[in-house]
């Protein structure tokens, strides 16, 4: 498969009731709307501030990282990601979709003898302490993301970590077991590679931490557990090939960021739920929600602009949130990830006289699964709720790769038909200078923060 295939069929008016898209728009005046934001796009991509486009070309980088890889892989035993947000959220989702959830309870014979990977994004002391406690640190080499180097979780759990390596190994060795992937030139982790000799790998200028899950921020944490990089950027170089038209019909991304962007600002659904009938996407689900969210949540002059991404996973959520989709506000999209089983299970037929057990014998576990990914879709349709279907096919190297590639050419898609910079993030730094503040950086002022009020403690 070229690129995910997108059924939008469940949003047009024909199929969907009065609350969908005529038909007729989709070659008329969201064609030509979409035709604006391709060309958006395109000079942006041309001046150079789209970097993540030019990601699946690259194989100069594509090799060192495999070549970084393949030496540290036989040095250690366990790898432990160090970073948050893009630095983690793209890693965590390549392990959960290509090794699967369990790759850390294999031995080694099952893991071909790669290493364990374990990422730590979020600085609760508890889930560091529990995870450094239990690992050899001396068998563990550690991946530190951070462009700026001055990510305060992410250097936080450099410095915890640092400091517990210089009590088991010698203090000369203790370079060995970093990897930096960060600027290219400038950055407290590029000077402390220089002054001990940390090896380091770039993330281009132009590409931001959320778009940078084919750089080797994703690529390392992949290449060091035995997943063919060659093979994603393949699929993602399909998907960039399919989706670089100005035609709206003949490009998925643009179609899927067209049609949310329309259900959104016109038809009241701001709410964008991405629900995958597979539990090894499930991380895709909140790198989804970062891409979605922070590319395209902005204030538009005086006006707040941008849709809500929310994850859900079928079919789990049927019994959690499909009330919510099915009967609550008439607020949501609900896009479906379609996808093939590697090897199904069969189901035994057991019980064949107990009607509510007999049917399910001689089914298997996956066609199971694909059933109410169906059936679901028709339901919300039949109450018209729109949704949208990608069909991934089996999830392999390269058809995550031409996934991840369709979802991040929608969003700055999107970012055009909002009229929002989806590469930029002013939203969060004011958050991260009280931060400093209240930690005591220098240069950061501590803030006035309101006294506690006992008369609101219950």
């Amino acid at each position: 498969m070229s690129a995910p295939q997108i059924d939008y069929s469940n949003v047009i008016a024909d199929v969907l009731g009065p609350g969908g898209i005529e038909k007729e728009r989709l070659e008329g005046d969201l064609a030509d709307r979409f035709a604006v934001a391709h060309e958006v796009v395109q000079a942006r991509r041309e001046a150079g501030e789209m970097g993540f486009f030019d990601l699946p070309g690259d194989d100069a980088t594509a090799a060192t990282v495999q070549e970084l890889a393949d030496g540290f892989g036989q040095w250690f035993e366990n790898v432990v990601v160090l970073g948050i947000g893009g630095s983690s959220l793209g890693g965590i989702t390549l392990r959960e979709a290509l090794l699967g959830p369990a790759w850390n309870e294999l031995d080694d014979d099952a893991r071909s003898f790669f290493p364990r990977l374990y990422v730590l994004e979020n600085p609760d002391p508890d889930t560091a302490r529990g995870l450094l406690d239990r690992l050899d640190l001396r068998k563990t080499l550690f991946n530190v993301i951070s462009k700026s180097g001055t990510t305060a979780e992410t250097m936080a759990l450099y410095l915890v970590i640092r400091g517990r390596l210089l009590e088991v190994v010698d203090p000369e060795k203790v370079h060995g077991h970093f990897i930096f992937t960060t600027d290219p030139e400038r950055g407290v982790l590029r000077s402390i590679s220089a002054a001990e000799g940390v090896p380091t790998l770039s993330i281009p200028p132009n590409v931001g931490g959320r778009f940078s899950v084919l750089s080797p921020v994703g690529l390392f944490p992949a290449a060091i557990t035995g997943t063919p990089v060659d093979e994603l950027l393949l699929g993602a170089r399909r998907a960039l090939d399919r989706c670089g038209t100005g035609v709206l019909r003949e490009n998925p991304a643009g179609l899927l960021a067209t049609v949310l962007h329309a259900m959104d600002t016109e038809k009241g659904r701001p709410i964008h739920v991405l629900m995958p009938y597979a539990d090894r996407l499930r991380a895709l689900t909140l790198w989804f929600q970062q891409l979605w969210a922070e590319s395209l949540g902005k204030l538009r002059g005086s006006e707040h602009v941008g849709p809500t991404p929310l994850p859900a996973v079928g079919a789990t959520d049927q019994h959690a949130q499909v009330q919510l989709f099915m009967e609550g506000p008439q607020d949501k999209v609900v896009i479906f990830l379609s996808t093939e089983p590697g090897e199904d299970v069969p189901i035994p037929a057991l019980h064949g006289d107990i009607d509510a057990l007999a049917y399910l014998g001689g089914a298997t576990l996956g066609g199971l699964l694909d059933a109410e990914r169906r059936a679901t879709t028709e339901a919300l349709r039949r109450r018209g709720r729109p949704s949208v279907t990608l069909h991934v096919g089996p999830v392999t190297p390269s058809s995550l790769g031409g996934l991840l590639m369709l979802f991040q050419i929608a969003t700055v898609y999107a970012g055009a038909l909002y009229g929002v910079d989806p590469l930029d993030q002013p939203g969060v730094e004011l958050g991260k200078e009280l931060t400093y503040g209240l930690m005591g950086r220098a240069g950061y002022a501590p803030p006035e923060l309101p006294d506690p009020d006992p008369r609101w403690y219950v």
